[in-house]
């Protein structure tokens, strides 16, 4: 019997015992600095945009002001795993019908031109600053088969 005289001396005081009704303002809080406060991004970095520009091939020039590009891309298959090329046809504006079948050009986002042109076709600008010609070598050198 002692211990049931015991177990009645101790008094748990909880407010959820037995259905207590407590007011919120009584639950302490956490005061501890490492309390999940929400993280804020610096204001100074632009949101990420995916697939703001994408590089192709000219496949069709016929229309007026529209040319349609084939985008190649590598993607693993979903079973084999290997990586196969998927190909993507898109209609880009050439305002100035500057480019022909063959043409690498690469495709900048832009708003709605009609109902299937979203990208402008740009010309790549080449690697060391300047167009490059088909009479010289890589080096700048001029090729033998040019030679006089």
């Amino acid at each position: 019997m002692s211990i049931t005289s015991s177990l009645q001396s101790l008094k748990l005081s909880s407010p959820f015992l037995h259905g207590g009704s407590t007011s919120l303002s009584r639950l302490s809080k956490p005061n501890s600095s490492l309390s999940c406060q929400p993280l804020k991004s610096p204001a100074f970095l632009p949101p990420i945009r995916a697939m703001k520009s994408m590089q192709g091939k000219v496949v069709c020039a016929t229309n007026d002001k529209t040319v349609s590009v084939e985008v190649v891309r590598l993607a693993p298959h979903p079973k084999y795993k290997r990586r196969v090329r998927k190909k993507k046809k898109f209609q880009a504006h050439d305002p100035d019908n500057q480019f022909q079948v063959g043409d690498i050009v690469q495709l900048e986002k832009s708003r709605p031109i009609s109902k299937t042109k979203t990208f402008i076709a740009v010309p790549i600008p080449s690697k060391n600053g300047k167009p490059g010609n088909e009479e010289t070598g890589e080096l700048g050198i001029p090729l033998e088969s040019n030679q006089p």
